[in-house]
């Protein structure tokens, strides 16, 4: 265990039972790390476990977005799926298990009203401990979060909130990037060595950028230790978000989001990001087309008389010349089915993933990696001891 204190903590999950006898966490066996080619070809691997199927698998996640697009609501909002073993975005099932939420830039009060919202009346979940203090990971943090996980064995996902609170200071006389890259090498050494996944919300830059991955804010470090970049980003239309996936367990895809400001919760919403975040004209005439590949633009009008015949004409032009569509040599509109493929609805073209969201089945999977100086004291529920 560190030698540095862990700071006294704003918020602590129900106590133990003072009568109950606390069990011993599980001895975790050190993982093999060489092979010969033809051994490591003859192995077999588990399957990733999954927190939340087809996005977010174990490792680390970063999850970046502008300040005041929702992370923190979305990032609650799936502790508390995660830990009830709920519907993530009121669409995608997860399997229940104990979560950790470290929300280092809010207080006890700011979080009972904002899970108030969310629940929605339903009962709190036991298996969500929430945490406003802890001191960053080379002081102490990662062997408090280790200790968390040796008394919660079954946990299924840690989510710090905001990584920058986490970070510590950049070890001297090292570059911008490796700085970075040690920094989420802390988190990844704790979610490979318990098979978890490790939420990290981060900011985005300023400036915008046609790849999502180069607007993480901080160096290509960041990201490229990461096993999986989440990027949350303000949308037009009926979504009020897109959020772009992509890592080395899930294949790169987009889902428009909806904020529900009555509940404080994201929906995912149906059908492809496009379908939601164009104007209605477009989209009447891109579900016309989608259900009637072929169609002429006469066929659009006849099919929806309410759309100005010369619009559609002009409408689909547009549409093709900014790749929503294709058009053949005899004036008839196709989908553009390659960019169709990210978004059809459910959780599908997400690393072998099935593509409705009534079958998604989470993976069991293991840790590769080990982790030195774990905590193994303190109450159980309790991050690190008093």
């Amino acid at each position: 265990m560190s030698t540095n204190p862990i700071p006294p903590l704003h918020l602590y999950s129900v106590p133990r039972d003072p009568q109950a006898t606390p069990e011993a966490p599980p001895a975790r066996e050190r993982p093999r790390t060489a092979w010969t080619a033809d051994q490591l070809m003859a192995a077999e691997f588990p399957e990733p476990k999954w927190a939340v199927p087809g996005i977010l698998a174990e490792g680390v996640s970063l999850l970046a977005g502008p300040p005041k697009v929702g992370k923190s609501w979305l990032s609650l909002g799936l502790g508390l799926s995660v830990a009830a073993g709920g519907q993530a975005f009121d669409s995608v099932p997860v399997k229940g298990g104990p979560v950790l939420y470290l929300a280092l830039e809010d207080t006890p009060r700011r979080l009972q009203t904002r899970m108030g919202k969310l629940l929605g009346g339903q009962k709190a979940p036991a298996g969500l401990t929430l945490v406003t203090e802890c001191p960053p990971f080379p002081q102490g943090g990662s062997d408090a979060i280790a200790g968390w996980l040796d008394r919660n064995p079954d946990a299924r996902m840690v989510v710090i909130d905001v990584f920058a609170k986490m970070r510590g200071q950049a070890p001297q006389g090292v570059s911008a990037y490796d700085a970075d890259y040690v920094s989420v090498g802390y988190a990844k050494r704790i979610a490979d060595h318990y098979g978890i996944a490790v939420v990290l919300v981060h900011h985005v830059r300023k400036a915008g950028s046609d790849d999502f991955l180069t607007e993480v804010s901080g160096t290509n470090g960041i990201a490229g230790a990461a096993d999986a970049t989440l990027v949350l980003k303000r949308a037009r239309g009926q979504a009020d978000g897109i959020l772009h996936v992509t890592g080395r367990d899930v294949n790169e895809a987009e889902y428009a989001l909806s904020f529900q400001e009555a509940s404080g919760a994201w929906q995912m919403l149906d059908g492809p990001v496009t379908d939601h975040t164009i104007g209605d004209t477009r989209a009447a005439i891109l579900r016309h087309v989608r259900e009637n590949p072929g169609a002429r633009p006469r066929e659009i009008v006849a099919s929806l008389p309410q759309l100005d015949a010369e619009n559609v004409r002009r409408t689909c032009s547009r549409m093709a010349a900014d790749g929503q569509l294709t058009k053949d040599g005899t004036g008839r509109y196709f989908p553009d089915t390659e960019t169709r493929t990210q978004g059809t609805p459910g959780v599908s073209q997400l690393s072998d993933c099935p593509s409705t969201r009534a079958d998604l089945r989470e993976r069991v999977g293991q840790p590769e990696s080990g982790l030195s100086q774990l905590s193994d004291s303190g109450p159980a529920g309790e991050l690190g001891g008093s």
